[in-house]
């Protein structure tokens, strides 16, 4: 099910993706638009938590990760390590981050200069270490202030770029509800055409109900940018709406139901303690035991109320109150109980989402006026047509997992009625029976050109 949830949390400002462009590993996606791919959902754990785990995977502790710059000297090759783990109650984590290509360049050019390195020349290929934009660096922070209340906070510096990024999270836990107050600046975004944005301060209050298996499920809060987004990875202008100055109080409410066509289940939790099997007999991912067929589907509407200037410094209009409706409808299917080492996982699910009720049924519309040759002067709404997306998953050797997440619009960027592929990602992932659910994942997304590695815990 938490793949469905992706229709209702793509409505607020704190859903997480996988990011290699800052230290933190996430970027938020963008408010209003198309749900980003599963895969693309980041990881629950620190950057921290994961290094620290990480590093006894990889030489020297040492994790690759490959993110374009806009300085082209730099490369998108970059080695993170934590320098700095955490100790005592008060947790606590130093991660830093090395781009060893525009060194090697500079050092091969002083080398090239000479037919001997000379003292004087050693001084300079000893200079090009202390260059400042080869490195970036964090200090992350976690407090528990009381059994039911945790503090985060974050802040990290790149020497290629000025000024720093910072944020600071509380999280509160009641008996049935999750409370969230955060605040970051700057802010990065990442909008469904593979663009980041920056926006300079953003605040948010979050309370979210208690997550269920199945049923209702409601969160409201309020949320407020400052200051004029800018583009970081391009020249584009398009600002999206949601980013722009002002201030939101939302609401969203949905129904979730889940149904099996057939399922092998496994014995409970009883029967398998009074049978003691060996380690090996497990699942890799205790949460891939059991084959089954499955259609599960969400339906849900959101409300939005806007107070501020934003419209004022961009030409298209934001409504003021905003109503609709969502839904999406997912078939699961899964062979295999992810057991034995060779061809014992094959997972396919396909969910298809409507992200918007109304620019739905406006787009249906104007697909009829067009059958019918009427002419219609109307600019295409992205939101308009429901988009398929098909989760591969295929057991290569062992705990290895190759993926490939893919998303489908029915409609062409340029407004044309014909299928195309608007995303797609492909992960390789490895799992460990001692986590019970959990797996070092290297995801690469074309789009983005981006690739990293994460650990993540009872998700797939």
């Amino acid at each position: 099910m938490t793949s469905l949830r992706l229709a209702m949390d793509t409505a607020f400002w704190d859903l997480n993706v996988s990011s290699a462009q800052n230290l933190e590993g996430t970027a938020r996606a963008v408010p209003g638009e198309a749900a980003p791919l599963g895969m693309a959902r980041a990881s629950r754990l620190l950057r921290p938590q994961q290094l620290s785990f990480l590093s006894r995977a990889f030489p020297l502790g040492l994790v690759p990760s490959f993110a374009p710059t806009p300085r082209k000297d730099l490369g998108s090759f970059a080695i993170q390590s934590l320098l700095l783990g955490p100790s005592s109650d008060r947790w606590m984590g130093l991660v830093g981050q090395f781009r060893p290509r525009k060194l090697i360049s500079n050092i091969k050019k002083e080398v090239t200069m000479g037919d001997e390195l000379e003292l004087p020349q050693f001084k300079d290929v000893a200079k090009h270490f202390l260059d400042k934009s080869l490195y970036a660096l964090g200090l992350f922070s976690q407090i528990s202030l009381t059994p039911e209340t945790s503090l985060l906070f974050n802040v990290e510096r790149h020497g290629d770029k000025t000024g720093q990024r910072a944020k600071a999270m509380l999280l509160h836990e009641l008996p049935s509800h999750d409370v969230t107050i955060e605040a970051a600046w700057p802010e990065l975004f990442l909008d469904s055409k593979g663009n980041y944005w920056d926006v300079p301060t953003s605040v948010s209050l979050d309370v979210t109900s208690l997550i269920p298996d199945t049923g209702l499920w409601y969160r409201f809060g309020l949320h407020k940018n400052s200051g004029q987004p800018e583009a970081r990875n391009s020249s584009s202008t398009d600002i999206p709406l949601t980013l722009l100055p002002g201030v939101c109080a939302k609401a969203a409410v949905s129904y979730e139901k889940s149904m099996d066509f057939w399922r092998e289940q496994e014995k409970s939790t009883r029967a398998r303690n009074l049978v003691k099997k060996p380690a090996w007999i497990s699942s890799y991912d205790e949460r891939l035991e059991e084959p089954h067929a499955t259609i599960s589907g969400i339906i849900g509407g959101t409300y939005a109320a806007w107070f501020g200037d934003g419209n004022i410094s961009n030409p298209k209009r934001r409504n003021q109150f905003h109503a609709d409706f969502f839904g999406s409808l997912c078939y699961t299917i899964q062979h295999g109980k992810f057991k034995k080492d060779f061809n014992d996982l094959r997972r396919i699910s396909a969910r298809l989402d409507i992200c918007s009720a109304s620019a739905f049924m406006k787009g249906v519309s104007h697909l009829i006026f067009d059958t019918t040759k009427r002419q219609v002067d109307t600019e295409f709404n992205p939101l308009a047509t429901p988009r398929l997306n098909v989760i591969l998953q295929q057991q290569v050797a062992g705990p290895i997992v190759f993926s490939v997440d893919s998303r489908v619009s029915l409609v062409s960027p340029s407004g044309k009625h014909m299928p195309c592929v608007d995303d797609v990602m492909f992960g390789l992932s490895y799992s460990f029976r001692k986590l019970k659910s959990g797996k070092i994942l290297a995801w690469f997304s074309p789009k983005r050109k981006e690739s990293m590695v994460e650990l993540r815990l009872f998700e797939f």
